[in-house]
């Protein structure tokens, strides 16, 4: 019974992580979706994120609301100029030409922060204060399941916004093939600044539940999850809303029943090792659509 108690715990853990992990995916494949391209510096947008929470609740001493308003405000404005200045320039330009720039960004943003902040962890106040429940035996963290409740809400959320209004009408248009959508009059630019802002106000959620769980924050926070935030889009399918949603769930469960039954050190490998089988097996994801394309 004991042991069934400690799996059901550690199931939680899990399905909490993957709700972060979804999120930071969610902004990683709207972006791939529609522009075609692939955001690395994501993660440290959520590292900026995190930051902005301490700034406002530790140094400004507003509420943790107002940090909230704030981090999602300053992550979506940097989302929107990060588009507009580093890759905009290159929607036509070779994969390899944007891989090196999504890079550089992030390294820059990781400088950046190093500079100003300094390389110590810094503690961040959480900004979900709420007391575990008990059910059955079964200690739920009440940080835990607002998570996970959050996470499905936004997901529900965005899947209505894409499918039910003009812009995100606009958004599939331009995912299916750009240029018919500009003959249509659809304003392409105006749509992909549009998804990097959604998907960077997404990456300010996923880092203020992210240090709401941890409780820190250092310049490479956002380094490592960004990665793994990868692996769960393409495994989920990326370019696949539902996909994100899936793969991280399943990457969160994977990691946290590793580091409870495995080891701690080789949880991060048992995550990529999964990421090999599922290409081998599934190249487009789990939920991916495979593309045909004739010549």
């Amino acid at each position: 019974m004991k042991e069934f108690i400690t799996f059901i715990q550690q199931l939680i853990n899990g399905l909490s992580l993957g709700s972060v992990y979804a999120l930071m995916a969610l902004g990683y494949t709207m972006v791939y979706g529609i522009a075609k391209m692939l955001n690395f510096a994501h993660g440290d947008i959520i590292m900026v994120g995190a930051y902005t929470v301490s700034i406002v609740c530790s140094i400004a001493g507003f509420s943790p609301m107002a940090a909230v308003l704030a981090s999602i405000v300053v992550c979506t404005a940097l989302g929107v100029t990060i588009e507009k200045i580093a890759y905009k320039p290159l929607r036509n330009a070779s994969p390899l030409a944007v891989l090196i720039t999504a890079i550089g960004v992030s390294y820059f943003l990781q400088s950046v922060a190093l500079l100003i902040f300094g390389s110590k962890a810094r503690k961040v106040q959480s900004v979900l204060n709420l007391e575990s429940v008990k059910i059955g035996g079964v200690d739920l963290s009440g940080v835990a399941l607002v998570i996970i409740f959050i996470t499905i809400l936004i997901m529900i959320l965005l899947t209505l916004f894409i499918k039910c209004t003009k812009v995100g009408k606009a958004m599939l248009a331009v995912s299916e093939d750009r240029g018919a959508a500009q003959l249509m009059g659809i304003n392409v630019n105006a749509t992909i600044s549009m998804t990097f802002a959604i998907g960077s106000a997404l990456a300010a959620i996923a880092g203020v539940l992210f240090v709401s769980s941890y409780g820190y924050v250092d310049p490479y926070t956002g380094a490592l999850p960004g990665i793994k935030t990868f692996v769960a889009a393409v495994i989920g399918g990326i370019g696949s809303i539902p996909g994100a949603m899936f793969g991280g769930i399943v990457l969160g469960i994977i990691e946290s029943l590793s580091k409870a039954y495995i080891s701690t050190d080789l949880a991060d490998a048992i995550v990529f090792g999964v990421l090999i089988v599922v290409l081998l097996f599934k190249p487009a994801g789990m939920l991916g659509k495979k593309k045909i394309t004739k010549v």
